[in-house]
């Protein structure tokens, strides 16, 4: 399959087209997020003119998640089967679509409330589904075009690229409410992942040896370390793969793990800008400006996280490279979780809650250069596994939280995640990188170099 962008330097040129294609990578972790991420803040005018209740809209936030969750192996299959280049850029466009319609969902005066819930649910729903296979995606691009030991320093930068977006996503969203509708927000959007389609289609390819701009140099050190097969067999059925990867104790306790961090980010992605305005007191803008502070403490330290367990992994070896950053960003998440939560002064209450998220997004790269040392050539679907018990609580937050919070109140409902972040960090204490998965004897390229 031919997938070379347009022809320009010279083959042997070295142009370190790995870091090209990652900045490509972030960008579009930029836009789903950005996409992703507008109606948990649009909600705040949405529910008022569309009828609903906290409660129904906690149900919406979670029919992305179903979509999302349900999704991921499937998604990391079909990255598999197309390619990056092209499963990134088709699904992309579903993004696009599904937001747009997002934004012309009929007002009340056309439908029923039923009506208008049925329809966000589905809306959704689709781009959970289309926006599945992006992360399984890029952790298998990043595992083909770096190096080996090399991946958690990219994985951390993507998932900077996802904090970034939604930061942006908090106070854009609020000054367009204000100024033109929370309906143009999502409209206003969509061009952005558009552009992002063009340049990723025309740059990329899905290997670093089908790239006309990559150097020998470059390509040698990327392929080091690596034992590919000339021949290799081919990889068993889409049933047996999934059943061979959920047999595997390391990717069963790694989505377990990644569920317990996922508890307390999807409680940022859902609820925080509520819980600021309606809770903390502070007011659309405002609340929209502090709300982006958790993500941009998650940018540095998913970049931070990133670099120290490829540091760690150089060091100590991969096993405890990835436990220490993994386990030890969750134990600080449970601590931060806490005190934010029991804060009494509002602006302290923010600062601590912004280390809390921050810590989650420190765990990033320990959990996505734990599916390329263990997964090998399988990444992308055993990726997939991991993040689809990654965002299974995306489906419990949505309505959990304001459940919670009508029976117990908002600090009980913030501090669940306090215990669940200290499960999730016990939990890598089993997890053993070091034993890549092997499918019906197929040597993994990868499984040398662990």
């Amino acid at each position: 399959m031919s997938t070379s962008p347009p022809s320009g330097a010279a083959p042997t040129r070295d142009t370190s087209v790995r870091w090209a294609i990652l900045a490509l990578l972030f960008l579009a972790s930029f836009v789903a997020y950005l996409l992703r991420q507008n109606i948990n803040v649009a909600a705040k005018l949405m529910m008022p003119e569309l009828g609903l209740t906290n409660l129904q809209m906690g149900w919406i936030f979670a029919a992305y998640s179903w979509g999302y969750a349900l999704f991921q192996f499937p998604g990391g299959l079909f990255g598999e089967a197309v390619g990056g280049r092209r499963a990134l850029a088709v699904t992309a466009l579903l993004w696009v679509v599904a937001t747009l319609f997002t934004g012309l969902v009929p007002g009340k005066w056309i439908v029923s409330t039923t009506g208008v819930l049925v329809s966000l649910l589905l809306l959704r729903f689709l781009l959970g589904v289309f926006q599945a296979p992006l992360f399984p995606i890029i952790g298998g691009v990043i595992a083909e075009w770096f190096p080996v030991g090399q991946w958690a320093l990219p994985n951390g930068l993507t998932s900077a690229g996802l904090t970034l977006g939604a930061a942006v996503a908090s106070p854009f969203v609020a000054w367009a409410m204000v100024a033109i509708g929370w309906r143009e927000s999502f409209l206003l959007a969509a061009p952005v992942a558009l552009l992002m389609i063009g340049v990723w289609w025309w740059y990329a390819t899905d290997t670093p040896a089908q790239h006309p701009r990559i150097g020998r140099g470059e390509l040698a050190l990327i392929l080091a370390e690596r034992r590919r097969e000339e021949n290799p067999a081919p990889g068993p059925r889409v049933a047996g793969l999934w059943g061979k990867i959920l047999a595997n104790r390391n990717v069963c306790l790694l989505a377990l793990s990644y569920f317990a961090m996922n508890y307390v980010f999807y409680f940022f992605s859902y609820w925080f800008y509520i819980y600021l305005t309606d809770v903390r007191g502070f007011s659309i803008l405002s609340g929209g400006f502090y709300a982006a502070l958790p993500w941009l403490a998650g940018a540095v330290c998913a970049s931070a996280g990133g670099w120290l367990c490829d540091h760690l992994c150089g060091r100590i070896g991969p096993r405890w490279g990835v436990r220490l950053p993994g386990a030890g960003g969750l134990v600080l998440v449970a601590l931060f979780l806490g005190l934010g939560a029991a804060a009494p002064d509002h602006y302290v209450a923010v600062a601590l809650l912004a280390l809390c998220f921050g810590c989650t997004q420190l765990t990033e790269g320990a959990y996505w250069t734990s599916c390329a040392y263990i997964g090998g050539r399988h990444t992308p679907a055993t990726a997939g596994v991991m993040n689809t018990g990654g965002n299974l609580p995306g489906v419990v937050v949505g309505p959990l939280i304001p459940m919670l919070v009508v029976r117990y109140g908002w600090p009980l409902a913030v501090s669940t995640g306090c215990l669940v972040a200290l499960v999730g960090a016990l939990l890598w204490l089993w997890i053993r990188v070091d034993e890549p998965l092997v499918l019906d004897g197929e040597r993994t390229p990868l499984a040398d170099a662990s």
